[in-house]
């Protein structure tokens, strides 16, 4: 977002004081970190059909470049370095989709901008944070909201 979108963002925004009391909020269970894991799987049908076509494209490169550029080369080292260096990648790229269609992106927890949770967060003078009034959670920078934040510090 450019800064004049930022600016008139700003000036079109209640500012919230930090002393201000907040009504009906309660406070956020937090699980901590490194308990348990679930995977994370939206089986949409665009989704499921992408990542097919993603993985089969990765494999049909692999058999390409080992059955019809590699096997029949005339220097052995040629395809034995060449051969390694690209299943190495492909196992990668595709460990790398598959890791990335399966964790949760994360999503920040409602009811989070109370008064005691915004001063852990330690904020340096001069710092901005936005607050949703109809979810009272704290508006990550860049990232997209309900049109009623406010600011809160």
């Amino acid at each position: 977002m450019s800064s004049g979108h930022r600016l008139r963002d700003v000036e079109q925004q209640r500012p919230l004081l930090v002393g201000e009391e907040e009504q009906g909020v309660k406070e956020v269970e937090r699980i901590p970190l490194g308990e348990t894991k679930r995977l994370w799987f939206i089986p949409d049908c665009c989704g499921i059909v992408c990542a097919f076509i993603t993985w089969f494209l990765v494999f049909y490169a692999d058999f390409v470049v080992t059955f019809v550029m590699l096997l029949p080369s005339r220097s052995f080292w040629y395809a034995v370095i060449n051969g390694v260096l690209f299943n190495s990648l492909a196992v990668l790229a595709l460990t790398s989709h598959l890791r990335a269609m399966l964790t949760d992106p994360g999503a920040v927890p409602k009811g989070n901008a109370t008064k005691k949770y915004v001063e852990s967060l330690q904020l340096k003078p001069g710092e901005v944070i936005y607050k949703c009034a109809k979810c009272c959670s704290i508006k990550p920078e860049r990232a997209h909201h309900c049109r009623s934040e406010q600011l809160l510090h």
